[in-house]
């Protein structure tokens, strides 16, 4: 499980990202973080996985302080991070990615098969470099792909349906439905996409830093989508990617 008590986040001291925010991921969950432009979604995404120090408050997983740990040390705990902008590897290919995130040698048909489940046609892309030739699109897909190889027990995903078409789109939704029948870890995603809050089991709102709403998808999300008076937020509907 992974919990953060009373966690706040200044910026050279003057402003205040997230203020005092405690919430918690059970094992096995699915957990959608939404919430308007500025309220400290990614920034909390960041946090979890260990790229930005909180000012104060601690972050636990499985039972453990991991506050002072670092994204490499998280990573080797089982946490794994998407970025909304994937990093490009000049000099590695598609494959090598693969089986480096799958930290094993996999065979071809597995690597192919990681790349089909994001909309890829596998043999197009798993000998193909990472740089300038592929698209933000491309790239964010096959750090889906990534992430799927990984099999971390928490997975953050920072609002992957960014640089995606809606065709890809439409596709993810069932990668990431497929991860939550299939896989026995925790994801979270940072997205405004009300396909994507449709198929969690947690949905946590955040506005201006704080948490203003959590809990069951059946009970926060009808509140969303009735009316944006509450935060000035209602989530996107499909094709507004």
């Amino acid at each position: 499980m992974l919990e953060l008590r009373n966690i706040s986040l200044d910026v050279e001291g003057s402003k205040e990202i997230l203020k005092n925010i405690s919430l918690t991921v059970e094992d096995g969950k699915f957990v959608v973080i939404t919430g308007p432009n500025g309220g400290g979604k990614s920034t909390i995404a960041r946090v979890i996985a260990g790229i930005q120090k909180p000012s104060s408050g601690q972050v636990f997983f499985k039972g453990q302080d991991i506050t002072d740990m670092d994204i490499t040390q998280r990573a080797k705990l089982g946490i794994g991070f998407a970025f909304q902008q994937p990093v490009r590897f000049k000099g590695l290919t598609v494959r090598d990615l693969i089986r480096l995130a799958a930290g094993e040698e996999i065979t071809h048909a597995k690597a192919c098969a990681y790349l089909s489940a994001v909309g890829l046609c596998a043999n197009d892309y798993i000998d193909r470099e990472i740089n300038a030739s592929l698209s933000g699109g491309e790239i964010k897909r096959i750090e889906i792909a990534m992430t799927i190889a990984r099999k971390a027990e928490l997975t953050i995903f920072d609002e992957p349906e960014a640089g995606i078409d809606l065709w890809s789109f439409k596709n993810l939704i069932d990668v990431f439905s497929k991860m939550h029948d299939e896989i026995q870890g925790s994801i979270v995603i940072i997205s405004h996409q009300e396909r994507i809050l449709n198929i969690a089991d947690k949905i946590i709102v955040l506005a201006d830093g704080q948490v203003t709403a959590s809990g069951p998808k059946d009970e926060v999300l009808p509140g969303l989508l009735q009316d944006a008076s509450g935060c000035g937020y209602c989530p996107k509907k499909e094709g507004a990617i």
